[in-house]
């Protein structure tokens, strides 16, 4: 399978795409510790199917010092004791959120965010979720497929 429209290209068609989500992912990122950014961004990226995503995120997060037996373990986060408390309930927003056409998102799950998050928290913790889902659907719908050297 090839890209439907090539990586470059669809940003050369549309900048302010790429500029729109970068700088909101960037204003988001200023309010939340980067290890917690870089769990949220390659979760959402694995429930969504985002090998491009996948790809980059973990690199990314090995790269500024992330273990790659939490990254081994990440889609079963809620199994294994391994993440903080703040880690678990910013996981558990992203796949709410991530994952809102299935359920609701109930008062219970704004609760379990807030033990660990203020509202300013929140609200960069969502924009980043929102940024790296639609990063995800173009890199998606594109079929943009990542570089992998190493194999």
């Amino acid at each position: 399978m090839k890209e439907r429209i090539a990586y470059q290209q669809t940003y050369k068609l549309q900048p302010a795409l790429a500029k729109s989500l970068i700088d909101l992912g960037e204003a988001a990122a200023q309010k939340i510790e980067h290890s917690l950014i870089h769990l949220i961004k390659l979760r959402v990226s694995q429930i969504n199917g985002c090998g491009f995503c996948q790809h980059m995120h973990a690199n990314e997060a090995r790269k500024d010092g992330e273990k790659q037996s939490r990254l081994d373990v990440l889609p079963a986060w809620k199994e294994v004791p391994v993440f903080t408390a703040r880690e678990r309930n910013a996981l558990a927003w992203a796949e709410k959120l991530t994952l809102v056409a299935n359920d609701d998102i109930h008062d219970e799950d704004f609760a379990a965010v807030r033990e660990q998050f203020n509202e300013e928290e929140i609200v960069n913790l969502t924009a980043v979720i929102v940024a790296i889902n639609a990063w995800n659907r173009i890199a998606v719908g594109f079929h943009f497929i990542p570089v992998i050297k190493d194999v």
